[in-house]
């Protein structure tokens, strides 16, 4: 096919804040577990209390990064004085309730605090209690997943209309070809909007991505289904709305799905090491938290690379396609600017080796240059000419 009859490459919409800033914010209807999730998340104390709109204001924290690798660099191999791990934001957001978009409860606020943050922990109650009231009067985890939704979609066709109104005004009195293809994607969004699609989901051109992240959109958000399932049923693994709910969410893009019990994962949180060990074993369960924070920390296009010495491990935040010139920008922006190489060591190769020296004497000690797209997990030293660059 000639350069011409070429499709134009498809891209995903990507947000544009700096990766060491990204929030993921705690989604659900009230009274689905989500403040609970929020105290075990960050051991903090926000109020979890049975009834609606116990959270008005957010609750924020950074939770550090559950990462076998690092934990094996600061106690097995480097022993640093210093040891940073990597961490995410966790916003703990108020409950959405059916109507929010029109304003319904403390909806307007709670939608404004969902578009400040970048990604969402979608929490979906599946257990069934009489003590805990639920606000829609029953349980239904598949129309609560759908209220959530629908709510998104319609702020989201309100914001996406206003636009659109403000650029046919201008075309009327101006014509001008760069807002006429503005409006040509704002029109694409729109259409899939009604259609009750999820605009992250969707394949886009190159040069919709910026019209697409100008909107805000609530639906761009990745989103992470997590169950809240009760005690019993996460520990023999089983409940009746499981399967429903996993049907409900492969035929709407198949992202990431965790099943958790806030009951279980409180009762971890008073325990020992010790006592946390003995009550894995007992129930034959697991807590669900580290996944939890990984799978968020990931759907966000997160990973991260070590810096490593006696004084200091230290894990570096960056997007997944980052190239080795701006990952170094992450530490100093003259480490970018004056960039000259980037001495690169697998962290499965450093574990068998044992040491740089027996990288470096098995060969596997790497010099890449500014073309190199950093891989997770990556031990980095970086070379730079800082000489002369403006301060």
């Amino acid at each position: 096919m000639s350069k011409k009859g070429k499709e134009q490459p498809k891209a995903r919409v990507l947000l544009g804040r700096p990766s060491n800033n990204l929030t993921m914010g705690i989604v659900g209807l009230p009274n689905v577990g989500k403040s609970t999730l929020f105290n075990v998340l960050t051991k903090l104390s926000a109020p979890a209390e049975n009834y609606p709109f116990c959270t008005i204001d957010p609750n924020e924290a950074r939770v550090f990064v559950p990462d076998e690798r690092y934990e094996w660099l600061v106690s097995q191999s480097y022993n640093p004085l210093s040891r940073v791990p990597a961490a995410l934001s966790i916003t703990d957001i108020a409950g959405l309730i059916r109507g929010a978009s029109a304003g319904e409860g403390l909806g307007n606020a709670f939608l404004s605090h969902i578009r400040a943050v970048d990604g969402i922990f979608h929490v979906i109650r599946v257990f069934d209690d009489e003590e805990v009231t639920h606000v829609e009067g029953a349980l239904d985890p598949l129309r609560d997943i759908e209220i959530i939704n629908d709510e998104l979609i319609f702020k989201d066709i309100e914001m996406t209309t206003k636009r659109k109104d403000v650029l046919e005004r201008e075309l009327h009195h101006k014509k001008d070809k760069k807002k006429l293809q503005e409006l040509e994607t704002v029109n694409k969004v729109l259409s899939l909007l009604e259609d009750k699609k999820q605009i992250r989901l969707e394949d886009w051109k190159a040069q919709e991505i910026d019209v697409v992240n100008s909107l805000s959109l609530l639906t761009a958000k990745p989103t992470v289904y997590l169950i809240n399932m009760s005690e019993r049923d996460y520990i023999r693994k089983g409940n009746k709305w499981l399967a429903k709910v996993k049907e409900w969410v492969d035929a709407h893009g198949g992202e990431p799905m965790v099943p958790f019990s806030g009951a279980i994962e409180q009762q971890y949180l008073n325990m020992s090491e010790e006592e946390a060990k003995a009550f894995s074993e007992e129930k034959k369960t697991q807590s669900a938290i580290p996944k939890i924070i990984k799978t968020g920390y990931h759907s966000l296009d997160l990973i991260h690379f070590f810096t490593c010495g006696p004084e200091e491990v230290k894990c570096w935040t960056i997007r997944k396609g980052t190239k080795a010139p701006q990952a170094a920008g992450t530490i100093h922006t003259d480490f970018e600017k004056g960039f000259i190489c980037a001495e690169v060591m697998k962290y499965d190769e450093f574990r068998e080796c044992g040491s740089e020296a027996a990288m470096k004497a098995a060969g596997k000690y790497r010099q890449e240059g500014k073309n190199y797209e950093v891989t997770d997990g990556d031990i980095i030293y970086f070379k730079a000419n800082t000489v002369g660059l403006k301060k």
